[in-house]
């Protein structure tokens, strides 16, 4: 990494922005990189919209307010799409990451954002792989996956520690995460 990469996540309170936000930072910590992650708070509520902001550095980051230009987008919910103006700010030679099953190329058409665009159907990989849906999970792996900012097999390795840690008396649901992990790693499409 010979930069910082700043990352702004769009979500609806409880799809898990500021959760997916904070397991990344987490793992960068643990591989020896500076990080940052933070909310936005507001009167969010369950369903409303929700941003989350991560850093990630090999340097000591002495930046502290939200990311106004980011250098990736994540998009928990496709519908904030034409709600929220997601791609603004976003750096041209940025990265646009989106949940949903639609093509790349209608989400660059929908948002007219010239960049790399990418999407993942993280819901129906949540739904089928832990049972509900729980878009995060997925979403953190594709991030993951597009930037290159961690090594996939230390990232998986970090997460599975992570979630036998959180999960210890629901090993069904650490197991459910980390197919869903490995699984997006694979499907994420882009341009």
């Amino acid at each position: 990494m010979s930069k910082m990469l700043e990352i702004r996540w769009h979500g609806r309170g409880g799809q898990g922005a500021k959760t997916a936000s904070l397991l990344l930072a987490q793992a960068a910590f643990e591989i020896g990189a500076y990080m940052q992650a933070f909310p936005e708070y507001g009167p969010e509520r369950m369903g409303a919209p929700v941003t989350a902001y991560t850093r990630i550095s090999n340097e000591p980051i002495r930046i502290h307010s939200n990311i106004y230009e980011p250098d990736v987008e994540v998009v928990i919910d496709p519908t904030l799409i034409g709600t929220v103006d997601v791609t603004a700010g976003l750096k041209e030679e940025g990265i646009l990451l989106v949940n949903t099953p639609k093509s790349p190329e209608y989400v660059k058409e929908k948002t007219g954002f010239k960049g790399k665009v990418y999407t993942i159907d993280a819901s129906q990989i949540s739904l089928d792989e832990i049972g509900g849906n729980f878009p995060n999970t997925p979403m953190l792996a594709a991030v993951v996956k597009v930037t290159g900012i961690l090594d996939e097999a230390k990232f998986i390795e970090n997460m599975e520690g992570n979630f036998r840690k959180k999960f210890a008396h629901k090993l069904q649901v650490v197991d459910g995460n980390m197919r869903a992990l490995k699984r997006a790693m694979q499907e994420v499409k882009g341009l």
